[in-house]
């Protein structure tokens, strides 16, 4: 299913919510718009959240702790991010107009929160020298199941570069998923697919995933796309990697040669 949605607006902007919007993605999903010189709190007593900061300059305070996080560009730097366990009381001041990602969901666990700086995220280049650079992009993860077993969520960024793929080959996996995007012109576009079905992907839309299908993605020419991705562990079954579909198994292969190549 894909979700268009309105010009982001001053205040929450909700993408999915676990009870009326999407809840079979098991997650609450929105964008927070802080005006300059605003502050907000925040606080679940049965949800854990996680903070991802899109755009703009704010203040974390949080547990006697606090941090500064600012962000240019989606498509050149890497995210900061706050998770927290339930109960943990919140608080953001817009240093300047900011634009802040919340994912949430409910955890029986109560965990130590961490704040996730830049340099903390696993960046990696994928697809450079293989299939003509076709699927070349960067993804970027903040939390899995590998450094946050205590987490019902995995949270995540990738950097689709003009006119390529990514979550290539195509795969899929039990959990359920949620791509939320940004182009780098208000007129961009791609497409993304689950399964059989292709929906046109638009600045600040989403797509959300069931468990289960395939879900490749791919980006116009001319226009770089970003998409935060987001997954929600399932009782005893975690996401911890990906099920290929076999028929594209071939592309890795050694010493492949596609068309036009003889």
């Amino acid at each position: 299913m894909i979700i268009k949605m309105d010009k982001i607006k001053n205040g929450y902007n909700e993408i999915t919510n676990m009870t009326t919007k999407a809840q079979d993605m098991l997650m609450d999903i929105g964008i927070h718009k802080i005006q300059r010189g605003q502050i907000v709190f925040f606080q679940d007593g049965e949800k854990e959240t996680a903070f991802l900061i899109l755009s703009g300059k704010i203040l974390f305070k949080w547990r006697e702790q606090k941090a500064v996080a600012s962000r240019n560009s989606l498509f050149d730097e890497n995210p900061s991010v706050l998770h927290v366990s339930k109960n943990t009381e919140v608080q953001i001041e817009a240093l300047e107009d900011a634009e802040v990602l919340i994912q949430k969901t409910t955890n029986a666990n109560e965990f130590c929160d961490k704040y996730y700086k830049p340099e903390d995220c696993i960046s990696e280049l994928l697809g450079e020298n293989v299939w003509n650079d076709m699927a070349r992009r960067i993804i970027r993860t903040v939390f899995d199941y590998k450094n946050a077993p205590y987490s019902n969520m995995v949270l995540g960024e990738v950097v689709n570069f003009p006119g390529k793929w990514s979550s290539y080959i195509p795969h899929g996996h039990d959990q359920p998923e949620v791509y939320y995007y940004r182009f780098d012109k208000d007129s961009g576009f791609g497409a993304g697919f689950i399964g059989d079905d292709v929906y046109k992907i638009e600045d600040n839309s989403a797509l959300c995933i069931p468990g289960g299908p395939t879900h490749p993605q791919v980006t116009a020419p001319g226009y770089a796309m970003y998409y935060c991705w987001m997954i929600r562990h399932l009782k005893d079954n975690p996401w911890v990697g990906r099920t290929n579909d076999k028929r594209y198994e071939w592309l890795f292969e050694k010493n492949i040669r596609i068309w036009p190549e003889k």
